[in-house]
Order: structure tokens, then sequence, then C-alpha cells
């Protein structure tokens, strides 16, 4: 199972179980904004997406 989160130069938000949360709460930390009329996600600049895999959470 893989957790996703968005990280901006001067900020990081919470681990989500999908991606589709995570592009909802990214707006909260500054990462961009979801469109609701196009269904888009838009990235600000220097925003990073974060995948971390099951293994990865274990450590």
């Amino acid at each position: 199972m893989s957790k996703y989160r968005f990280i901006t130069p001067h900020r990081t938000g919470k681990w989500y179980p999908d991606l589709s949360l995570a592009k909802r709460f990214a707006n909260a930390i500054g990462a961009g904004f979801f469109d609701s009329r196009s269904g888009e996600f838009v990235a600000y600049p220097g925003t990073k997406l974060e995948v971390a895999g099951r293994d990865a959470m274990a450590r």
C-alpha cells in the first residue's frame, strides 16, 4: 500500500492513503489547488509529490 504527500520548499503535507486525497488537501500547505471545473490538480512551482511504498513506511 502506497502513501502520498506533497512537499513545498517550506512545508510538508500529511501522508494520505490515496493520491486524490493528497491532491484535495494540497492547498492547506500551499502546494497547489484542485480545479473543480476541470477536475485537474494544479501544482505550484517548487511542489514535489512524495510516494512511499509499504516497505519504506515500515522503517
